[in-house]
C-alpha cells in the first residue's frame, strides 16, 4: 500500500518493519420617453408592520458530508504502535463517505476527454520521488505518467504516477477503462520523499505506483512497488487489513465491504476487470490478510 498517511509508520516498521437553473434577473427596459403624469403616490405602511432592511439570504447551501476535505486532514499524527505503525482509530464522521477530490498538482492535459502521456522521468521528477541508487530497479527502466482521471467532484482531473516502463502502457489502458466507466479518484500523485519520515496521520488517499520501500511487514524483501510493478487505488476507501493493523490507519470503516460507497474497488467490478485484461490481479483476493487497494502484475 502507498497511502500517503501509513507510509511513514510504515518504512519506520518495516526498518524494524462534491447553478442555479435560473440566471440573473434582467433589470426592466428604461422607457423610451418621461410618463405623461406623476406615478401615484406609494400607500403608506400600516403601523407596526416592519419595513424589509436586505434582500432574502443569497448564501449557498452547506455541502453534502464528505465532499469537502477537513481543515484537519494530514495534521494530526497517530499514536504508534510497537512496530511503528500508527494505532487503527475509528473513522471520523467527515471521511465516511469520504468523496472529495483534491487540487491536482501537475498542468490538466489538453482536451476534454481521457489523454494521456508516457515519457522518461524528468530530472526534477525523479529527485521528489522515493528513487534513490539503492532501489532496485533503474530510474531510466521507470516512466513519467500523466493521465486524465474522473474526480469525486464529477471532473475530469490530470495526476501523475511513475511505473515501471515495461507496464506504463498496458496501465494507461486501464485507466482509459477507468476514465470511460467514470471511477473517482481523490489524486494520483508520485510519492514524494518527505513522506517517507513523515509521522503518519492515517488520512492519505494518494493513488501511486512506484515507491521504493520493502513490502509491509518485511525487512528483507522488496515491494513490487519498488519495482513499479504495482499500484495501490484509492487507499482509504480500500485499505489495507492484517489483524489489527489497517492502514490507513482511519480507514477501518471501509473494512465493511458490503456498504458499497463511491471508490470503493469490488470483485466484479470495472477496476478488478479493467485490470484482469493486462494480466494484473488484486489484493482483495488474498486469504492472509485483505489488500483492497493493491493490484499487481505478479499476484504480490
Amino acid at each position: 500500500m502507498t497511502a500517503r498517511s501509513g507510509l511513514a509508520g510504515l518504512v519506520a516498521a518495516l526498518a524494524l518493519t462534491g447553478c442555479s437553473p435560473d440566471g440573473p434577473v434582467a433589470e426592466p427596459p428604461l422607457p423610451s420617453s418621461p410618463p405623461t403624469s406623476p406615478a401615484p403616490p406609494a400607500p403608506s405602511r400600516p403601523t407596526g408592520t416592519p419595513t424589509p432592511t436586505s434582500e432574502p439570504s443569497s448564501e449557498s447551501p452547506a455541502p453534502e458530508p464528505g465532499t469537502v476535505p477537513p481543515p484537519w486532514l494530514g495534521t494530526r499524527p497517530l499514536p504508534l504502535r510497537p512496530d511503528g505503525f500508527g494505532q487503527a482509530q475509528p473513522t471520523p464522521p467527515e471521511l465516511d463517505p469520504r468523496r472529495f477530490t483534491l487540487p491536482d498538482t501537475v498542468a490538466p492535459l489538453p482536451g476534454d476527454g481521457f489523454a494521456s502521456r508516457v515519457e522518461p522521468v524528468p530530472a526534477d521528477v525523479l529527485a521528489r520521488s522515493t528513487w534513490s541508487p539503492g532501489c532496485p530497479v533503474a530510474a531510466h527502466d521507470l516512466a513519467y505518467v500523466r493521465l486524465a482521471f474522473w474526480g469525486f467532484d464529477d471532473q475530469r482531473h490530470t495526476g501523475e504516477l511513475l511505473l515501471a516502463a515495461s507496464v506504463a502502457d498496458d496501465v494507461v489502458t486501464v485507466f482509459e477503462k477507468l476514465y470511460e466507466e467514470r471511477f473517482p479518484f481523490e489524486e494520483l500523485r508520485v510519492t514524494p520523499r518527505s513522506e517517507l519520515d513523515a509521522p503518519p496521520t492515517g488520512d492519505g488517499n494518494g493513488t501511486g505506483a512506484f515507491v521504493c520501500r520493502p513490502t509491509t511487514g518485511s525487512t528483507t524483501t522488496f515491494s513490487q512497488h519498488a519495482y513499479g510493478l504495482a499500484i495501490d487505488l484509492d487507499p482509504f476507501q480500500n485499505p489495507y487489513s492484517k489483524g489489527d493493523l489497517v492502514l490507513p490507519e482511519l480507514a477501518s470503516a471501509y473494512l465493511d465491504r458490503d456498504r458499497v460507497r463511491p471508490g470503493m474497488i469490488t470483485p466484479d467490478g470495472v477496476v478488478v476487470r479493467a485490470f484482469a485484461s493486462i494480466g494484473w490481479t488484486w489484493g482483495g483476493t488474498w486469504s492472509s490478510l485483505k489488500d483492497y487497494q493493491h493490484f499487481s502484475q505478479n499476484g504480490r
